[in-house]
């Protein structure tokens, strides 16, 4: 069956749901990872202290994964990879190393496409302060972008670069990664019905209470109106874009989903959406067809069973996977 889709503008998340005088929803918001956690929840029995345990559980499973995946951190586990991981295997945790599997196997399936291996120049670019590799630096280290140079091996549980410039960068898979984590958590504790998102990523557990949740995607160009609104339950999405991180350098927008190939940004995409069964997947799905654009991108798709994609491309023209009907304009 087709889902249907329907364009609409307002925010990012909405959706009308019923409260009785023994349950009701509990949302709260916040900053960790780098971006905005937002995280809804239905609390049948125990109102706003069973809301805080649950906001508590996800709060700390973000900070959890950060400590052990954040390149900003020193003394996380995949900076201590970075430092090391050149000069010799480094024994690393079952949770990281299957990760990094992760993203290795969606590289494979891309071609490259996706790639942590993109920090090997991806660290040169600043953001904030508008910044970006000249063409010596990425000249030097465009060949350190390629997963094949990680060394992986399973019964030891290490890792190993086999080239010196390698540095890696799990951004584009680790934001879904903790969505996922935060869901299992509530999961346990018994709750039925939530949302957390990450910046772009969103998992949802069950629906909103007897309705689908109505989530947006954002219009890359057009800043609080939605391209498109779809219904969704007990399902995942994931947004990449160019209009998150970036800054404009002699009328180029310099934005940090970086192309493998170029060790510059991706310019075939604006913003690309992917949908599918856990936000892991659809937050390396979301990069890498952004990356590939939407004639490769959608024939990518299309091979994968249970993924949909929404991809808005350079010119603002819409492309829509096969299992998605397209909103007919009011």
């Amino acid at each position: 069956m087709k889902k249907l889709l329907a364009l609409m503008s307002g925010v990012l998340l909405l959706a009308s749901f019923v409260q009785s005088a023994s349950a009701e929803w509990f949302s709260k918001d916040w900053n960790g990872m780098g971006t905005k956690i937002r995280a809804e929840v239905w609390v049948e029995e125990g109102g706003s202290a069973e809301a805080e345990k649950a906001f508590a559980a996800v709060d700390q499973e973000f900070d959890r994964i950060e400590a052990l995946m954040s390149v900003y951190i020193d003394s996380s586990e995949v900076s201590k990879v970075n430092r090391l991981a050149a000069k010799q295997a480094v024994v690393i945790t079952p949770e990281l190393f299957h990760l990094i599997e992760k993203a290795q196997r969606v590289s494979e399936l891309s071609d490259g496409a996706f790639d942590i291996t993109f920090a090997s120049i991806g660290k040169f670019y600043n953001y904030r302060e508008g910044q970006a590799p000249d063409d010596k630096q990425i000249e030097e280290n465009l060949p350190a972008i390629n997963y094949r140079w990680i060394e992986m091996d399973p019964a030891a549980l290490s890792i190993h670069f086999k080239d010196p410039r390698v540095t890696i960068d799990l951004g584009g898979i680790a934001k879904g990664y903790a969505v996922d984590k935060a869901i299992e958590k509530l999961a346990g504790l018994g709750v039925q019905y939530a949302l957390v998102s990450a910046g772009g990523d969103s998992r949802l557990l069950g629906d909103k209470h007897g309705r689908p949740w109505i989530v947006g995607v954002k219009d890359p160009r057009l800043e609080e109106k939605n391209a498109v609104l779809i219904p969704l339950e007990n399902t995942a999405m994931s947004t990449s874009g160019d209009y998150e991180r970036f800054f404009i350098h002699d009328g180029v927008r310099v934005h940090h989903i970086i192309s493998p190939k170029t060790g510059k940004s991706a310019e075939e995409s604006q913003s690309v959406t992917v949908i599918g069964p856990d936000a892991t997947t659809t937050d390396a799905l979301s990069t890498t067809v952004f990356i590939l654009g939407a004639k490769k991108g959608l024939e990518l798709i299309e091979k994968l069973p249970g993924i949909d994609a929404i991809i808005i491309d350079r010119h603002r023209k819409m492309h829509y996977s096969s299992e998605l009907q397209p909103p007919t304009a009011e």
